[in-house]
């Protein structure tokens, strides 16, 4: 009985996203280009951080964690939390924009970059896209590029502390210059791939680049 009713309460979110892609909701209709201003178009600042999720949160502890990267690469791997810990660490501070329209500045995350991943595993030269599956089935994907850019990361900790299970943790994604559904939570698997494959939300209606400052939030 409880499976079922969270079945209809998560059918019915999805389908509430849906018509906002449909609908356009929040489309401003402007764009900065030149990151002229800290808050892109139709966004607004919150302090504190909101959970946004299809209420089903998986229970991952750092014992039970694993890591797959694998596909167009010359090492592929499957790290433990303890030797995602071995890598070398990275500290970032950024600002994190969700598609529902609000941005939450100076975040402050310690974790693995993205660099330091990519230098381990060896993409190929015939991988151009990444896709992130997590452990709630949730997928979505980014170009290589966007993936290799110097801010991203696979973070552990915000402020300090424990990336908790509602935020995505044990580990979750983070890559701050696309909306937040790219930031894939409770992730397992990091792919790489010679043809672009649209995650959960992609596939949906979401833009599949999902820049906040052209507001590609729909497409």
């Amino acid at each position: 009985m409880a499976d079922g009713f969270s079945g209809k309460i998560k059918q019915k979110l999805i389908e509430a996203k849906q018509k906002w892609a449909e609908n356009g909701r929040l489309l401003t209709g402007q764009a900065d280009h030149a990151h002229e201003n800290r808050l892109p178009p139709g966004q607004r600042e919150v302090k504190d951080w909101p959970v946004l999720d299809l209420g089903i949160t998986p229970h991952v502890g750092t014992d039970d964690f694993r890591l797959t990267i694998d596909g167009e690469v010359e090492n592929p791997v499957t790290l433990d939390f303890g030797q995602l810990l071995d890598l070398p660490p990275f500290m970032a501070k950024n600002d994190i924009h969700c598609v529902t329209s609000w941005s939450r500045y100076d975040n402050q995350w310690q974790g693995v970059s993205a660099l330091s991943l990519a230098g381990l595993v060896k993409p190929t030269s015939d991988a151009r896209h990444v896709l992130f599956t997590a452990h709630d089935g949730y997928t979505t994907n980014v170009r290589i590029d966007q993936f290799l850019d110097d801010d991203v990361l696979l973070a552990h900790h915000w402020e300090d502390a424990p990336l908790t299970e509602e935020h995505g943790g044990p580990v979750r994604v983070i890559i701050p210059k696309l909306y937040f559904w790219k930031s894939a939570k409770w992730v397992r698997q990091i792919t790489f791939s010679k043809i672009d494959k649209p995650g959960f939300w992609e596939v949906r209606g979401y833009h599949n680049n999902a820049d906040p400052w052209t507001e590609e939030r729909y497409g």
